[in-house]
């Protein structure tokens, strides 16, 4: 269980980092349209990026990783 939280963190690392790495200045746009959004929105956003992970977790899981 340990094992896996580790993976998952040292993947979302990865991930974070190569989007600093290899796209700043798009991540300077990303940033720049989140901030014209209003709360609802970004929440509305949020909770779809919780239930994509939820559901690529699942399914990680049924494929027996």
């Amino acid at each position: 269980m340990i094992g896996t939280f580790f993976l998952a963190l040292g993947l979302v690392l990865i991930v974070e980092g190569l989007v600093y790495a290899l796209a700043p200045s798009s991540l300077e746009q990303i940033l720049a349209l989140l901030r014209s959004l209003r709360e609802d929105q970004i929440c509305l956003i949020g909770l779809a990026c919780i239930a994509a992970g939820v559901v690529l977790v699942w399914c990680a899981k049924m494929l027996g990783v």
